[in-house]
């Protein structure tokens, strides 16, 4: 198993490859269907759709267990669920609810269909406000730890 700190260096890394490019993301906002032509465009908005994806995954299956753990509030045998309702109840997340609105980002984000560039923008353009909040969330957690 990861250690807390292994975790933290691979967030480490998929914030500061984001913070690199978000102000060039933020600079064609809000989206549209011809962004999708422009392999400029295609280029940052793929390298942010993999680190958002990498960050949200990391933080649910690694880093908030491992956070509960370090309180010793973490048993082997919790769902993803109960670990948000754990970390909310410990005022560590604000929201279970909005995590699991994080998820279900991460999972359009991910399912490329040529018919649902619609969704897809949408998507694009909420994840940005997403990860601002879970970088909030994650340095909120170093800092409580």
């Amino acid at each position: 198993m990861m250690t807390l700190s292994q975790v933290s260096e691979e967030l480490e890394i998929h914030f500061k490859r984001i913070d690199a490019l978000l102000p060039e993301l933020q600079g064609y906002m809000p989206f549209k269907e011809s962004d999708f032509e422009d392999i400029e465009k295609i280029k940052t908005i793929d390298s942010f759709i993999y680190r958002f994806t990498k960050i949200q995954d990391r933080m649910g299956e690694k880093f908030f267990p491992l956070v509960l753990a370090e309180l010793y509030e973490y048993k082997r045998t919790m769902a993803l669920i109960d670990v948000l309702h754990r970390l909310e109840k410990l005022e560590l997340l604000s929201s279970s609810d909005k995590w699991i609105e994080y998820r279900k980002l991460r999972n359009v984000l991910t399912h490329e269909y040529p018919d649902n560039e619609d969704e897809i923008i949408e998507a694009i353009n909420l994840s940005i406000d997403a990860y601002i909040d879970m970088k909030n969330i994650y340095h909120t957690m170093l800092e409580r730890l």
